[in-house]
């Protein structure tokens, strides 16, 4: 699905993250930035949730620990019961390794899925740059582009009294 963008570039990170805050103020909607590089304080700027990455590793991690336990207790207790020197078949201490192994191993397999699925990353896919350069030394500032003339007007004024240094407006699926 295609749709209507403006793109504004920028030379500067600080002159970016400055432009940022009064382009929200003035309600207009920021699609995303681009930078070449992390920017500090970009996030709390653009008013960004906090990831839930850290839950999904939390939920994934507990279903392989009860994995682990169910499993181990099943094939020493139920299925395969051997008598070692008199010890008993559910040794919790002897479950500890293997509980921790998978334990992180979902966890970790989990989280990368769900990072993938959640930035629409697969194979083969294209990418989807704003402008030239962006992924050198450039910064963007994309956003939807108002339905109303007067508010494209109003916010490539904004953008430019901010430091922008070239505005596009571009119809991508970006």
């Amino acid at each position: 699905m295609l749709r209507n963008f403006l793109v504004a570039t920028f030379d500067d990170p600080r002159v970016l993250l400055g432009a940022v805050a009064p382009v929200r103020a003035q309600n207009f909607r920021i699609h995303d930035v681009y930078a070449p590089y992390p920017i500090h304080g970009l996030d709390q700027a653009m008013g960004l949730r906090r990831t839930r990455l850290p839950l999904v590793t939390l939920m994934v991690g507990l279903m392989g620990l009860t994995f682990a336990i169910v499993f181990q207790f099943y094939t020493n207790v139920l299925d395969w019961p051997l008598n070692v020197g008199g010890k008993p078949s559910n040794s919790t201490l002897a479950f500890i390794p293997i509980c921790f192994e998978l334990t992180v191993l979902f966890g970790g397999l989990a989280t990368v899925a769900a990072l993938f699925l959640r930035a629409r990353l697969y194979p083969a896919k294209r990418e989807a740059l704003p402008t030239e350069g962006v992924t050198n030394d450039r910064f963007a500032l994309v956003l939807r582009r108002p339905a109303l003339p007067v508010d494209v007007l109003r916010a490539r004024a904004l953008l430019i009294a901010h430091g922008a240094h070239q505005i596009e407006e571009k119809e991508a699926s970006l």
